[in-house]
């Protein structure tokens, strides 16, 4: 996955995320079936831009880090295909919150 992160960079406030996987098996132990998963909103920061400019010109750096887990609205986002991999591109306005260890 590193060399597929030197091919592509992100500009501006753009974060590039990774979703986690889908839980398959409850607690309990029972299989969930595809239909009945809901959609994985939490995901893991792979790249960052270098910031958006701000009014005054100054750029403002993103707010998330590389390896940081973070929260994903249910819907929006770009998908990328990097080798056969897919990830999500979001801005950084759009990350709803970041889980603090």
């Amino acid at each position: 996955a590193g060399k597929a992160f030197r091919k592509f960079l992100p500009l501006f406030d753009r974060v590039l995320v990774e979703r986690c996987a889908a839980e398959t098996v409850t607690k309990g132990g029972i299989m969930i079936p595809e239909k009945a998963q809901g959609k994985v909103l939490q995901a893991t920061v792979v790249a960052v831009g270098s910031g958006a400019r701000g009014k005054d010109g100054e750029i403002q750096p993103v707010s998330v880090k590389v390896g940081e887990k973070v929260l994903l609205p249910e819907y929006g986002g770009t998908k990328i295909v990097l080798e056969d991999k897919d990830y999500y591109l979001f801005r950084d306005g759009d990350i709803l919150g970041k889980y603090v260890d």
